[in-house]
């Protein structure tokens, strides 16, 4: 039987700052890790409290060198290359996310890491056409790519699960009626939908809820594959849909949704995404937005980085706390109607769709998608998992009028 090791103490040709890092041990307040070393050796970290337990697996040697030079990025960067796998990559992310982040932080070099990334980042900033590059890293990888792990409805927005074993077809519909109805548009009414994705919610609701939608994307793989989904349900009539960036809109709406897409806005511009919404509401009309929001407490410290996901996945990405969501859209003089807020949702719809990019994994393969990217989006996949779950982030469906 391995031995367990708690301290590296009297431990001899252990990799360089092994010591170093695994003396952050005590940053960790709950669950167990365990890691593993190239030559076997088994270290343990435990927290004072029960709570997830997970174990990496080093390949690479030089992982804890890297750790102190570039901090959390450096962390995942070794990940996608294969300097350390897991067991569990979803038990791993959850026991991060859940009280064991400072464990990744602090380290000397992280700042100016940091610095350099977020002078990149900026770069990516969202005039109309870096965001239309921004938005095509991501979501123009292919239709048949999302085809193969998202639900039957092409949604790729957090779900709103009930209490029972629903679904997650049904739970996306079920957000697609939540949205509507707190926006409290009726049959014959006509919405702005910004950001339409794959179209979804436009034929939900203009198929079941009679409503007709103007849908504005600038994805072009997007727009293609709803633009024929419209045409294949017979909803021409009712739903228009445009490649065309939200600033550019000139119509006057019943209500404005805008799934997930806030997001990609770029701090920068989030005055003009809510002054386009006023501009665009009748008076006395509402807008529902669902939002992906970032801890309060973690705001500030987000705000002065750039994380994993704005580094690989997200290009211009950027969250809100709840309180600048809302004091943003209050500087543009919509009133705050009323918010729902469902986190645990979204670390369920993730989790869904880890398990189907698990399962699908030899045919992400066969698409041409080598496996440092099938790695990012396994860690991608977890770690908002996990931030979900663990509370850092979560996810809100709010509701905004233009006065009357």
């Amino acid at each position: 039987m391995t031995e367990i090791l708690t301290t590296t103490q009297g431990q001899q040709g252990l990799p360089r700052y092994f010591a170093a890092v695994f003396s952050r041990a005590g940053a960790i307040t709950r669950g167990r890790l365990d890691v593993v070393l190239p030559d076997g050796r088994r270290f343990r970290a435990e927290g004072a409290e029960p709570g997830h337990l997970a174990e990496i697996r080093v390949h690479d040697p030089g992982l804890f060198a890297r750790l102190i030079r570039e901090g959390d990025l450096g962390f995942c960067d070794a990940y996608i290359e294969g300097g350390w796998t897991t067991p569990d990559l979803m038990a791993f992310m959850d026991f991060i996310q859940d009280g064991a982040e400072a464990a990744l932080d602090g380290f000397p070099g992280q700042r100016l890491l940091r610095a350099w990334e977020r002078l990149r980042f900026r770069l990516q900033g969202n005039s109309k056409g870096q965001a239309r590059r921004n938005i095509a890293r991501h979501y123009d990888l292919g239709n048949a790519f999302y085809e193969l792990w998202l639900d039957e409805t092409m949604t790729y927005s957090s779900a709103l699960f009930d209490e029972g074993a629903q679904s997650l077809e049904a739970a996306q519909r079920r957000k697609y009626d939540s949205i509507i109805d707190e926006m409290g548009a009726k049959p014959g009414d006509h919405v702005l939908e910004i950001g339409c994705g794959w179209g979804g919610f436009a034929e939900h609701a203009a198929g079941t809820r009679g409503l007709r939608v103007t849908g504005l994307t600038i994805s072009r793989e997007q727009y293609d594959f709803a633009a024929a989904r419209i045409a294949a349900a017979g909803l021409q009539d009712r739903v228009t849909l445009k490649l065309q960036d939200y600033r550019d809109e000139r119509g006057h709406y019943d209500g404005i949704a805008s799934i997930e897409m806030f997001e990609a806005v770029g701090e920068r511009y989030w005055p003009v995404y809510f002054e386009t919404l006023k501009a665009r509401l009748k008076p006395g009309r509402q807008a529902t937005l669902q939002v992906i929001t970032i801890a309060e407490e973690r705001w500030e410290a987000y705000r002065g980085g750039v994380d994993f996901i704005q580094r690989y996945i997200f290009p211009g990405g950027m969250l809100p706390s709840p309180s600048v969501l809302r004091a943003q859209a209050a500087s543009a003089g919509l009133g705050l109607v009323r918010s729902i807020e469902f986190g645990e949702s979204y670390s369920r719809t993730l989790r869904h769709w880890y398990d189907r990019f698990e399962a699908r994994r030899d045919e992400v393969a066969a698409q041409g998608f080598d496996q440092r990217f099938r790695r990012m989006w396994d860690l991608y996949l977890c770690a908002c998992a996990g931030a979900f779950s663990g509370g850092n982030c979560d996810v809100t469906q709010i509701t905004l009028a233009r006065p009357a």
